[in-house]
């Protein structure tokens, strides 16, 4: 993996389109757009891509070009994590990007599954948008992001500690 300085650097040339998550099966479990796209054309750039990677075979190279962008995908376990990014942009930092949001995932579930996604996907949403804002690389320190997932951990418990005690006094 790169040093944090050496990805931070690099960082600039990437502008991610969209990122998806998929089960081998097909089944969409997470997506986060970065420019704006209707709803139709989402459905039918997923099913597409979606598709398309299935489709493959495992010894392919995880880059394919897709219509006017790049795709960058890599599979764990049953999950694919794929990203959208310009022609241009340098796949390996999209990769490495891929695999530290995996790594995230892994450190904060233990070894992430896609049921992980499924029935924490805000959480899943949250470490993403630590990473990634905008399309571009926000932060590279996996320590930062885990801080900031630590601290909205935090600030979710004493909002439902307070919501509790003011249920037990009858306030709404």
């Amino acid at each position: 993996p790169f040093h944090h300085s050496l990805w931070r650097a690099c960082s600039v040339y990437v502008m991610i389109h969209y990122m998806l998550l998929f089960s081998r099966q097909g089944k969409l479990r997470l997506q986060k757009w970065y420019q704006a796209i209707t709803q139709r054309d989402k459905k039918r750039i997923t099913r597409e891509i979606v598709s398309t990677v299935l489709s493959r075979k495992s010894k392919l190279c995880n880059f394919l070009e897709w219509k006017d962008l790049k795709i960058v995908y890599k599979r764990y376990a049953s999950l694919y994590f794929c990203a959208a990014i310009d022609k241009d942009d340098n796949e390996l930092i999209t990769l490495e990007l891929i695999h530290r949001y995996v790594e995230l995932l892994d450190k904060y579930f233990g070894s992430v599954c896609e049921l992980d996604i499924i029935f924490n996907f805000e959480k899943a949403y949250f470490m993403l948008d630590e990473l990634v804002l905008g399309g571009e690389i926000q932060e590279t320190s996996k320590k930062n992001v885990v801080k900031a997932i630590a601290a909205q951990d935090l600030m979710q418990e004493e909002t439902e500690a307070i919501r509790g005690v003011l249920d037990e006094m009858g306030i709404p």
